[in-house]
């Protein structure tokens, strides 16, 4: 069970993307791999990374074939849903001191309140200084929540849709409160300085142990996520309930699977963890952009005797590639959303999932037969246990991965990842042996010729 254990750790230690790619540095270090920037040139064996804006990584092991052959790539995403702080966050009302958020990718907003949250990241000030902030997650730190109304005055709101119980601007944390002032929520002309008290109390402790001014949450990414470590789950243990798994699971899989890879290869391998897919691979370190692109263009630059657009077009072509992405796991408690003949279950190991998208298969990838028949023969030969499946009932909904921004490149692409209770809620679950036979089926396909 070591490598839960490390899951756990890594859970623990990566949050945020930012937090994710400093682990994966440290383990590929550990590893041997060398910062790409630090290589004038590269050869069959070397061991390289790249970072983008510290949100996104690929890691690289050079084959003896020229990069024309392709490569074998393992591609997840590090990034979570969540609620970001927002750039003018901070105000108080009656006593009380809020911190503003704007949510981040497909969440339940009800889920949220008056469970204990943590802030991770990162702000960065005028002179340079990026200060590393984590409030919450220590035994001794304060926690922050969202609260709720009593179920004495809810009868309003237990009228309404499960979306409409709260709205998205009033997911405004606690950050902090003292005594109001005598009469001030009635007193329009009571003391400005006395009803902004805990505000500025709040400002003061933030600029004693970070160094922080207020406007310096202009140039912040501040992140608010479940408090807390990952954790067994089940009198048995099976289970690892944890926030994040949608897709730290599959992302330590594949950083794993590559880094405890032996021998000598003939093709490539790579493993890419991006950003920004909960919300559709946009931005610089989203998959969405030339990042990966980019990346593969130095390693054609630093390993060739010229650079050659032409070589760079073949590689991306030639690729072979596990989008390494969760699945829903079938609810036994709610089987009316699945089609339980093409649904994953928790326990049955590595799930590949042909196609995503909605309905008709809007946003799909749709991978080819004779990809899928190659990779049953490789899980088999390597004793991985695997299952087929889809997410859900064809018009009951759907989702999306990577895999198409890869496709577009001519490459050979499927998901293949985990399946996931609780999906996007602040804790997700995950089965041990899942983790356990994703790591062994990504081994087993970097394999492939």
């Amino acid at each position: 069970m070591e490598l839960i254990k490390e899951y756990k750790e890594f859970l623990d230690n990566g949050k945020t993307e930012r937090e994710c790619v400093k682990s994966i540095v440290a383990m590929a270090e550990k590893a041997g791999f060398k910062d790409l920037a630090s290589c004038k040139k590269l050869s069959a064996g070397d061991k390289v990374y790249i970072t983008k804006m510290n949100k996104a990584i690929a890691l690289f092991v050079m084959g003896s074939e020229s990069l024309d052959k392709g490569m074998n790539i393992l591609g997840a995403h590090i990034d979570s849903p969540r609620l970001d702080a927002k750039q003018n966050p901070l105000y108080e009302k009656e006593g009380i001191t809020y911190l503003n958020t704007h949510y981040y990718g497909g969440i339940k907003k009800y889920q949220w309140l008056t469970i204990p949250l943590a802030l991770h990241g990162v702000v960065c000030k005028k002179d340079g200084t990026v200060v590393n902030v984590v409030i919450g997650e220590d035994a001794e730190d304060p926690v922050f929540c969202i609260t709720d109304i009593l179920p004495h005055l809810a009868q309003d709101q237990m009228k309404d849709k499960a979306s409409d119980f709260i709205k998205g601007e009033d997911l405004d944390l606690i950050f902090g409160s003292v005594p109001s002032p005598k009469n001030a929520a009635k007193d329009e002309k009571a003391d400005k300085k006395e009803k902004d008290k805990s505000k500025k109390i709040v400002l003061n402790l933030l600029k004693e142990k970070y160094g922080i001014e207020e406007e310096d949450f202009m140039s912040a990414e501040l992140e608010v996520v479940p408090a807390g470590k990952a954790r067994d789950l089940g009198l048995d243990r099976s289970m690892i309930l944890a926030y994040g798994q949608d897709d730290r699971s599959c992302a330590f899989a594949s950083v794993k699977a590559l880094l405890d890879f032996e021998g000598k290869t003939a093709r490539t391998l790579c493993c890419l963890c991006v950003d920004k897919e909960e919300i559709g691979s946009v931005g610089a370190t989203g998959m969405a952009s030339q990042l990966f692109e980019n990346m593969v263009a130095e390693l054609v630059e630093k390993s060739s005797a010229a650079y050659s657009e032409i070589l760079l077009r073949r590689c991306l072509a030639s690729c072979n590639m596990l989008s390494s992405d969760v699945n829903a796991a079938y609810d036994p408690i709610n089987p009316g959303l699945y089609d339980k003949d093409n649904s994953s279950v928790l326990g049955g190991g590595l799930v590949f999932n042909k196609y995503t998208g909605s309905r008709g298969k809007s946003g799909a990838s749709d991978a080819n037969p004779e990809f899928i028949a190659k990779l049953r023969k490789v899980m088999d030969d390597a004793n991985v246990s695997y299952q087929m499946a889809e997410l859900g009932k064809v018009d009951q909904g759907g989702g999306g991965t990577i895999a198409y921004h890869a496709a577009k490149y001519g490459m050979n692409v499927i998901d293949a990842g985990v399946a996931v209770l609780s999906m996007h809620a602040p804790w997700e679950v995950v089965s041990a042996y899942d983790m356990e036979q994703a790591y062994n089926g990504y081994k087993a396909f970097l394999e492939i010729k």
